[in-house]
């Protein structure tokens, strides 16, 4: 599933190529019918993401809710737009550029009152100016359940996914199973500061850079297209810092890595 910068890197483009002109839009695949009709041909005025969620805010009112979920994804083209390939959700054409939206968990029409309540119940997100990482703190300084389940829960921290999880945890030396009431104030603070700022840098690049300059050489990424991580899909690999196996376990349905060495428990 996407994490937070990508959902933030989604709403700088839409700013970039369609926000403060009218827009077209249709649902080519016909789920997306209604909702389209209603946005359709007004002026989109703002986009924004918060945690995994985007939100495309038009003149009147209406907002358009994207959740992409596990597969959602969109394509963006110069106009005129060929027609349209596969299950397309929804299809925005502005003055030069088109976007195609395809395979998302939710594509929906959201008033002020929706925004509201999704607002309520996702903790700060550390990509927005707004965030307030003492909202997460206060849950996480309370709470019996491992932080390594704390970080991916979206009512504590917002746009914190599996790979940002598991590598915050090891940069600064926590074992995922520490209950979070354990886990001391200057270490959150520690955390919330450096997600802040790797975040952004996945927001620049478009691609998540984990891995401090100095440890950045050896042994090659899980993939071929990513940048090297310290622990994530690094299952038995020697660990960058120490030499230990890189340990896997599931935590609440969710692949987790750590190294034993780095992050006693």
């Amino acid at each position: 599933m996407p994490e937070g910068h990508t959902l933030h890197r989604l709403a700088r483009e839409h700013r970039h190529r369609f926000v403060g002109a009218p827009v077209r839009v249709s649902s080519p695949q016909g789920r997306f019918e209604a909702g389209a009709a209603a946005v359709d041909g007004r002026t989109l005025e703002r986009s924004e993401a918060n945690g995994k969620h985007l939100l495309l805010h038009f003149d009147g009112g209406r907002t358009v809710h994207v959740h992409l979920g596990l597969y959602g994804r969109f394509d963006f083209a110069s106009t005129p737009l060929a027609d349209p390939v596969g299950q397309v959700r929804m299809r925005m054409i502005g003055a030069a550029s088109g976007a195609d939206l395809r395979g998302p968990t939710a594509c929906d029409i959201y008033d002020a009152t929706q925004i509201a309540a999704l607002e309520a119940r996702l903790g700060p997100d550390p990509l927005r100016a707004d965030a307030d990482p003492d909202r997460a703190w206060q849950r996480i300084s309370r709470s019996r359940t491992p932080i390594g389940a704390l970080l991916l829960d979206q009512s504590v921290l917002a746009g914190v996914g599996n790979v940002y999880r598991a590598e915050v945890l090891f940069r600064h030396g926590i074992h995922p199973d520490r209950p979070g009431r354990h886990v001391g104030r200057a270490d959150w603070d520690a955390m919330w500061t450096d997600l802040v700022a790797l975040m952004a840098v996945g927001v620049d690049a478009g691609v998540m850079h984990v891995v401090r300059p100095e440890h950045d050489h050896g042994a090659p990424s899980y993939a071929p297209d990513r940048p090297r991580t310290y622990v994530y899909r690094r299952t038995g690999s020697a660990c960058r810092i120490c030499g230990t196996p890189i340990a896997h376990t599931v935590m609440k349905g969710r692949n987790l890595f750590w190294c034993p060495g780095c992050q006693p428990d």
